[in-house]
């Protein structure tokens, strides 16, 4: 048994991979469901495995960064928002479907990095998971903490919650959002300090134009669910990132 999987040549980092996965999703498993439910948990195990396998630890610890900030965020002024009945469903576990809109363009990019190595995968995988932090930390702050919360089509008062509504406290948080995940990719030297900023760029545009397809499009077509609209999300801050990069490039 042991020369069948020597003569597959699988690199150690797969077996890694699973191994570290699968003890994490244990013991996931055998916790209250506070982050994930038990098919988010399922999921996640195949993202992990994918992520860790195509970027090694590196990318890994990128997306779980992600994963524990984004879940402590949606616990900020849960109170609050429980009141308004705005509130994130399941009280904030996440299920396939979210762990699935967040991460699709960032896992797309992981096998991208894989089959084709280049830092501009980096880039991309970083800055789409940015434009999710920013996104989600943006939305939560801004529907517990926002004094006033407006359409960004008209600039007209609207009640926190609001699909396509901003306000001054959601932006400031989305910003910080976008930078911490890239500052995180920095230090372990997926990108460089230009990088940083060229992701908080990216996830500060995507993020508004995220508030804008809800302001205008989500209502009108039932197949524009929130988690479709965060994988259109963070795919255009992915390619805001790498069109920003290029564009650096071909002017110096």
């Amino acid at each position: 048994m042991l020369d069948f999987f020597r003569n597959l040549d699988i690199p150690t980092t797969w077996f890694i991979a699973v191994g570290l996965n699968t003890v994490l999703a244990a013991i996931a498993l055998a916790l209250p469901r506070k982050v994930l439910t038990t098919e988010g948990i399922l999921h996640a195990w195949w993202l992990g495995i994918l992520v860790w396998g195509c970027l090694d630890w590196q990318g890994y610890t990128i997306i779980l960064a992600y994963l524990i900030v984004g879940s402590g965020v949606t616990r900020i002024g849960k109170d609050i928002k429980e009141a308004k009945g705005i509130a994130e469903k399941r009280d904030g576990a996440r299920g396939p479907e979210n762990l699935w809109g967040s991460a699709f363009t960032g896992a797309v990019c992981a096998v991208g990095y894989a089959v084709m190595p280049h830092s501009l995968w980096l880039l991309a995988y970083t800055a789409s998971l940015s434009t999710k932090l920013a996104d989600t930390s943006a939305s939560e702050i801004g529907k517990a903490y926002g004094k006033s919360t407006f359409l960004i089509t008209t600039f007209k008062p609207v009640p926190a919650g609001t699909e396509g509504a901003v306000s001054l406290e959601g932006t400031a948080a989305g910003v910080l959002g976008g930078i911490l995940i890239a500052a995180i990719a920095w230090a372990v030297g997926f990108i460089s300090p230009l990088g940083i900023a060229w992701c908080a760029i990216a996830a500060l545009i995507a993020t508004n134009i995220e508030s804008l397809i809800g302001a205008t499009l989500q209502s009108r077509y039932a197949w524009l669910t929130n988690e479709v609209v965060n994988g259109i999300n963070t795919a255009i801050g992915a390619v805001v990132a790498v069109a920003i990069a290029l564009l650096w490039q071909t002017a110096i």
